[in-house]
């Protein structure tokens, strides 16, 4: 396996690193095991206290300030308290981000590159504390139920401290359950994630979590 220092040019369409930040945050600050205040609403304690594991399809876009979608793409979604994760895209190109609780892999199947670096290191302060278990919801968001959007029961977690890339989460209840996670970071641009086909709790092999470089493939350290 090469060790390179940087990555080659990625395709327009293709998950960059700053989304993948993006998509990072929002995994962390739903499954990390945290304190949850009498505040939050009731789905938001329901999903804190009863779910370990999740399964998910999903569709992902990206809108700029106007709303207008720059990016689109989909695929699989795995995860399991505390802090290991596999967020499979299919489309528009194949690529991997997976979590095995101490690094992130992040894995470009077209271009035969892989980017690992700690976990800790891919966060901002505030979702790094949380995920060592050294914060509670209440003391970095201000939590609000936005009452019922549509279909959806929405709630909104917006952060004290502006040292996560992000000003504003949101996250959408059917019958419960989560059906929409919205980012929007501090260029006005708004990240949605819809699942489809979720599973609160499934069984999922240990070696989900896991990755092994393909032999090959670039090294990419960060």
């Amino acid at each position: 396996m090469a060790i390179v220092k940087c990555l080659r040019h990625r395709h327009p369409q293709g998950i960059e690193l700053k989304m993948m930040t993006r998509l990072l945050l929002m995994l962390f600050l739903l499954f990390v095991n945290v304190a949850t205040p009498a505040s939050t609403t009731q789905d938001l304690q329901r999903f804190f206290t009863k779910v370990q594991r999740y399964q998910a399809s999903f569709d992902q876009v990206v809108l700029d300030e106007a709303m207008n979608p720059i990016q689109e793409s989909s695929g699989n979604v795995w995860i399991e308290r505390p802090g290991k994760f596999r967020w499979q895209y299919s489309t528009p190109y194949e690529q991997q981000i997976v979590g095995d609780g101490k690094q992130v892999w992040v894995y470009d199947v077209e271009l035969k590159q892989v980017a690992v670096r700690r976990m800790a290191g891919a966060l901002g302060n505030t979702p790094a504390m949380l995920l060592a278990g050294k914060g509670s919801l209440d003391a970095n968001f201000a939590i609000k139920d936005l009452g019922r959007q549509g279909n959806l029961d929405w709630v909104q977690m917006k952060p004290k401290k502006n040292d996560g890339g992000f000003d504003d989460i949101r996250i959408g209840f059917e019958n419960g359950k989560i059906r929409t996670l919205e980012m929007v970071d501090g260029f006005g641009q708004l990240t949605r994630v819809t699942f489809k086909a979720a599973k609160e709790n499934p069984a999922i092999r240990a070696e989900t979590f896991q990755f092994t470089p393909p032999k090959g493939v670039d090294v990419i350290t960060e």
